[in-house]
């Protein structure tokens, strides 16, 4: 970053290194199967982080940032546990025996929390990462991530500390475009990790389907060469004819216990 004239001046090619650094980084978390959670309350933010963190199936945050979210988490998650039964309950016409008022009453509840909880509503464990536009404006989030020990990405703009955050961007967190760029380019490194990680199920089922082929075709072949082996013994007692217990050797008539041949006194 260079100072001239009392202006700041990002250093893009610093920008891109970083912002390669940290794409590999989230890709490789996103390809572990764990989730990242996109953090901008920005009014230049918003609508980009929504629709970026939606894409990849990722949690976000747009509109405050409630306190303990992390922290506290357990306490936020009996919150959105409610926020889910309320939305049932007006589904499935639970609520047709309560008066308009209460009905009307429980709708604005769940809007609100919907605003707020919306976007970490499939978030049932603390996120692997916190991604944040701003980390000076999203200093609370900051601090949780922190004191959790949860890894931190974050957009650094001139005007705050790279080394609060263990994977900082430097560039413009004030401009919508700017923020498009780094934070759609993120969000295709962690869409091609997630891929990655799909790619690599289903090469493990189908080496488990081939296995069991093997496995089935060896039980079959098995059984056949055990049938097979019964019809043989079988077979050679019939071409000799069969001995019995009773049946005397070479023609021969057996012999009475006196000595005598058989049939003769």
């Amino acid at each position: 970053m260079l100072k001239k004239k009392g202006i700041h001046i990002i250093d893009l090619n610093k920008t891109v290194e970083c912002l390669q650094e940290t794409a590999a980084a989230m890709k490789q978390i996103a390809r572990s199967g764990k989730k990242i959670l996109f953090v901008g309350t920005k009014k230049q933010a918003k609508d980009i982080v929504s629709e970026c963190a939606q894409r990849v199936n990722m949690p976000y945050v747009t509109e405050r940032w409630l306190g303990g979210m992390l922290t506290n988490f357990n306490t936020v998650r009996k919150s959105v546990k409610k926020m889910q039964s309320i939305e049932k309950m007006l589904g499935d016409g639970s609520f047709d025996s309560i008066t308009k008022k209460e009905r009307l009453t429980l709708t604005r509840d769940k809007e609100k929390m919907e605003k707020v909880l919306g976007g970490i509503a499939q978030l049932g464990r603390v996120p692997a990462a916190l991604f944040i536009i701003d980390i000076g404006h999203e200093h609370i989030g900051l601090a949780e991530a922190k004191r959790l020990g949860i890894t931190t990405f974050g957009i650094v703009d001139t005007n705050c500390d790279p080394n609060k955050v263990d994977f900082a961007i430097p560039g413009n967190d004030d401009a919508t475009k700017s923020i498009a760029i780094m934070v759609n380019y993120i969000t295709a490194a962690i869409a091609e990790g997630l891929a990655e990680r799909q790619a690599a199920k289903d090469e493990d089922t189908d080496e488990g389907s081939d296995d069991e082929k093997e496995r089935k075709a060896a039980r079959l072949e098995a059984e056949a060469q055990a049938e097979g082996g019964r019809g043989g013994r079988g077979g050679r007692g019939g071409q000799g004819g069969g001995r019995g217990p009773g049946a005397g050797q070479g023609g021969q008539r057996r012999r009475s216990p006196g000595g005598a041949p058989g049939g003769r006194r």
